[in-house]
């Protein structure tokens, strides 16, 4: 399981940004919803789930997007599968996690 990851700093603290590899610069449409992906935002470094995984358990916000992201997220209690947005098939979640 590869991720793109790629970490965003903001004036809140570091935003992870953690997708499946094989939709990075894909566009997703369905009626008004649209998940485009085609932007540096999503662009980052290809890591494992161990990676991810250590990434995610010392952030306070991350966007997970793409099958594999998503799961990841739940598996790690931190996404709630009734608040997953899903456009075209493709899961995406956001976590703010308070200190």
């Amino acid at each position: 399981m590869v991720f793109t990851i790629s970490l965003k700093q903001g004036a809140h603290g570091t935003l992870v940004v953690i997708t499946d590899t094989d939709i990075v610069g894909s566009l997703f449409e369905e009626g008004k919803r649209q998940l485009d992906l085609r932007s540096e935002f999503y662009k980052g470094e290809r890591k494992g789930k161990d990676h991810a995984t250590e990434i995610v358990k010392a952030s306070r916000h991350i966007y997970f997007t793409g099958k594999q992201a998503v799961a990841l997220g739940v598996e790690l209690k931190l996404i709630d599968s009734k608040r997953i947005l899903v456009v075209k098939g493709i899961p995406h979640a956001t976590v703010v996690l308070e200190l």
